[in-house]
């Protein structure tokens, strides 16, 4: 679940541009070009549809979009819609845990084994020496529970409530992950089983954690835990991904699944919220988001600390995002500067696009913005 990687005449899109009344100097200076240049960019990555949030100093946050949000209807994309975020929930789910671990009630380097005694102890995975930082780091040499022959046909149980723990139970079933030489793997899994720790420890699910310590406390009105609910709520980012040939929708899905490693639904709005919140440190104490920055090195970005990822899209410009897809074909994609000042968001309505047209699109958008 990880991706593996004026304005509205001259381009054809819907936006908005969100900004509060006593900033009309700073407004004032505002340039949308690097915007303009971007949406540009990421019409032609081939798409069905992208969302798009942008967040600058001197234009306030900004919701866009390319293409159709629902190719049957040909509604376009607005920028405002709701859509799966994928392992972005991974950063959600680890802020949860940094919380705890700042109120005591749990450390990083209890082992699994302490909270979950017995769940993780066969002939190759001891919970006794797996730790919880290296579950939010990726470093705990535990497989992916989607690399298991079930998942192979994943249509095949598009409709299915699968349990967090059978997910867990799949992975220990298989041989162990490739790992870099800093021991990194990323495997869903790890997260799966962070949020059986979370739930152990404070007697409440992951989702239920998340709610209340992250989407009420910041007033997301757009970011909920679907469950079992396969539709997404109006108005929906609907996504499409490729059977035989062709694109086909597969918007309507049940990701019970995917739980503390993927199952938020949120909008680009909501997402740069709970990014700057949590950058500017808002969400945790600075001794734990300095831990959490904390990387090792990880094939797909600069550096994955604990449910963070650290991109260089420039000489000398620092951002921190995370990456996320699914099985319906929605792929989450974003940065943000370690100011909490400028950020771009992405939701996207499939899996089939040019990856690399879009990134460049991103970094040079983040590169430009002011």
């Amino acid at each position: 679940m990880r991706v593996k990687t004026g304005v509205a005449v001259a381009l054809a899109v819907t936006a908005s541009l969100l900004v509060a009344p006593a900033a009309s100097a700073r407004t004032a200076l505002c340039d949308t070009t690097p915007i303009q240049t971007a949406m540009k960019a990421l019409k032609r990555v081939g798409a069905t549809g992208i969302a798009v949030t942008v967040k600058s100093p001197r234009c306030g946050v900004w919701n866009g979009g390319v293409g159709l949000a629902d190719r049957r209807t040909g509604r376009e994309v607005s920028g405002h819609e709701h859509s799966r975020i994928g392992s972005d929930t991974k950063t959600w789910t680890a802020t949860v845990v940094l919380q705890l671990v700042s109120e005591g009630r749990i450390k990083l380097d209890d082992t699994v084994d302490r909270h979950l005694p017995g769940l993780v102890r066969t002939k190759r995975y001891d919970g006794r020496k797996i730790t919880i930082r290296q579950l939010l780091r990726h470093t705990s040499g535990l497989p992916d529970y989607l690399e298991h022959p079930f998942w192979e046909d994943e249509d095949a149980h598009r409709w299915d409530h699968i349990e967090p723990l059978w997910t867990v139970k799949q992975a220990l079933t298989l041989p162990p992950p490739e790992r870099n030489p800093a021991g990194f793997s990323y495997s869903n899994t790890n997260y799966n089983l962070a949020g059986l720790i979370v739930a152990k420890v404070t007697g409440r699910p992951i989702a239920t954690e998340i709610e209340q310590r992250i989407i009420k406390r910041l007033g997301l009105r757009d970011t909920y835990w679907p469950g079992d609910r396969t539709s997404i709520c109006a108005p929906e980012l609907r996504s499409y991904v490729e059977r035989a040939g062709t694109l086909a929708d597969r918007t309507e899905w049940n990701t019970s699944e995917a739980d503390a490693s993927g199952a938020l639904i949120s909008t680009g709005a909501d997402a740069t919220v709970f990014w700057t919140a949590l950058l500017t440190g808002k969400l945790l104490p600075a001794a734990q988001l300095a831990e959490m920055k904390r990387t090792v090195p990880d094939e797909l970005s600069d550096g994955y600390g604990l449910g963070i990822e650290r991109y260089r899209p420039a000489p000398g410009l620092v951002t921190w995002g995370h990456s996320g897809s699914m099985s319906s074909g929605h792929v989450f994609r974003n940065a943000m500067t370690e100011d909490g000042q400028r950020a771009v968001t992405l939701l996207i309505g499939t899996d089939t696009f040019d990856s690399g047209k879009l990134d460049a699109a991103v970094n040079d958008l983040m590169r430009d913005l002011r």
